[in-house]
């Protein structure tokens, strides 16, 4: 992509070998959310064990949050150094030898060395170039490709829990972390399978003279911080920073919620379920939906009512007390959850494009990792100083509608006042971007412009738009399609 990349006609396949992909990606997808969640099972034997009490062996997994969001940037470089499939074989075996290691720990610290960091950042360098070869391999099909690849995480949830469950009663914690490790090798094999999609073939090392600037400086950027100037990317960045203050705070209190309004262990523990059943049918079909002709130029308001309607869900249900009221709300609460699940990364690769996408990504990635930091921990400190979830459901509700809110409204006063008629160009409509379209036919794509079926409602944000030729900038970084893949 780029200068010099493949021309419109030998764009990204939308089939073929992209469905092994998008299988791989559905695997560390689900790996990558539901891996740390379902380590959890395994802290009342290491409460026992280690004589601590549950904050202290739930930093594991919050490490291994930390690691997975907090090194997107890290990732970003490595991918475009060394390319998507030895990144992610290489952070299979750190993942798997991170739990092996942690089976014969001794200490809480030696824990989090293992457990936390090494698996953390071996699942981190899994998952952000599964998502950019996804994006590569797909593009007619792609928000259908993000919303199946998506579903991996409620599908691994459900089913990791209680494996883990079942190994700590039959071999202990040191015997399921063991297991698990082995387990966590899966994720080279589907690194394996990340090859290049069909294009020019790369050369076999970089030219020096091409990867310098007349004046002798580097052009090539591991790491392109200059999409902070987009102004669609921060829009973005700042939706997906109030979103993952208030997004995840519900499933987390959920359980303890409903035992506090006197519903039975088992049947509080069951509520989870319900929205990961729902979460696991809602991100394919809001993937299908989101793919359809006239839907998906309009699908940053697609993402932003499913924001809306997470945040009103919690709000509505926050003086939720029956078991059926709260059932109500795991029906609502998945199936927006799915929505949000299965178009974040969508807007996301529409919004910066295939090139810049993965230092986008991993900015995004390290601003999600503080968001959650703050939000699911400070609203943990509220219930133990109020004694309250009702005002807690109020607070992350109101995050999260507040970043729908804050979407729409952007886009749209942006997309009103690019619309406005200034001269000939504003009147020509659809039948003079089909005969630029028809001009380029013959001409490399420039990494500047994006790829059909991009979000017009994004890409009226972005300085870019309207450009008639690649950015200098943006060469710095065409390494990142096929050549460096």
């Amino acid at each position: 992509m780029g200068a010099g990349g493949p021309r419109r006609g030998a764009g990204p396949p939308d089939g073929g070998w992209g469905w092994v992909v998008l299988g791989a990606c559905f695997v560390i997808t689900g790996f990558a959310y539901g891996f740390p969640k379902a380590v959890s099972v395994f802290f009342g034997e290491l409460k026992q064990d280690f004589g601590a009490g549950y904050s202290d062996t739930a930093w594991v997994s919050s490490i291994m949050l930390a690691m997975l969001y907090g090194t997107g940037p890290l990732s970003s470089i490595l991918v475009t150094r060394f390319g998507c499939r030895p990144v992610m074989l290489a952070g299979g075996l750190l993942a798997s030898a991170g739990m092996i290691l942690a089976s014969f720990a001794s200490r809480l610290l030696e824990l989090y060395l293992t457990a936390g960091v090494l698996t953390g950042l071996g699942l981190a360098l899994n998952f952000q170039p599964s998502l950019i070869m996804l994006g590569l391999y797909f593009e007619r099909r792609r928000p259908l490709a993000n919303g199946l690849a998506a579903a991996g995480s409620p599908v691994f949830l459900s089913t990791l829990s209680p494996l883990g469950q079942l190994l700590g009663e039959r071999f202990g914690w040191r015997g399921g972390f063991l297991l698990f490790g082995g387990l966590l090798l899966h994720c080279c094999a589907c690194g394996a399978v990340m090859r290049p999609p069909p294009g020019p073939p790369p050369p076999l090392r970089p030219d020096p003279e091409k990867d310098r600037a007349p004046g002798g400086g580097a052009r090539r950027r591991l790491l392109d911080v200059a999409v902070c100037t987009d102004r669609a990317f921060m829009v973005y960045v700042v939706t997906k920073f109030l979103m993952a203050l208030g997004l995840f705070v519900p499933p987390i209190l959920l359980v303890n919620y409903a035992k506090d309004a006197g519903v039975p262990d088992a049947e509080a523990a069951f509520l989870l379920s319900i929205v990961g059943f729902v979460d696991i049918v809602a991100r394919p079909a809001c993937g299908a939906l989101a793919g359809l002709t006239r839907l998906r130029p309009h699908v940053p308001y697609l993402f932003s009512l499913a924001l809306l309607a997470n945040g009103l869900t919690d709000l509505i249900s926050a003086r939720a007390r029956s078991y059926g009221t709260l059932v109500a709300f795991c029906i609502a609460f998945g199936l927006s959850y799915g929505m949000v699940g299965a178009l974040q990364f969508e807007v996301l690769m529409a919004t910066v494009g295939a090139p810049r996408f993965p230092s986008a990504l991993g900015l995004v990635l390290l601003v999600e990792a503080v968001a959650v930091l703050i939000g699911p921990p400070s609203a943990g400190r509220l219930v133990d100083a109020l004694k309250n979830y009702e005002i807690i459901f109020y607070l992350a509700g109101s995050e999260v509608a507040l970043a729908g809110v804050f979407m729409a409204v952007i886009t749209y006063c942006c997309l009103r006042c690019s619309n406005t008629p200034s001269g000939p160009a504003a009147e020509g409509g659809a039948a003079d971007t089909e005969d630029v379209d028809a001009e380029r036919d013959s001409e490399p794509m420039p990494a500047s412009i994006e790829e059909p079926g991009s979000l017009e409602a994004l890409e009226v944000l972005s300085p870019r738009a309207g450009s008639s030729g690649p950015e200098p900038e943006v060469e710095t970084v065409s390494g990142l399609g096929h050549e460096s893949v």
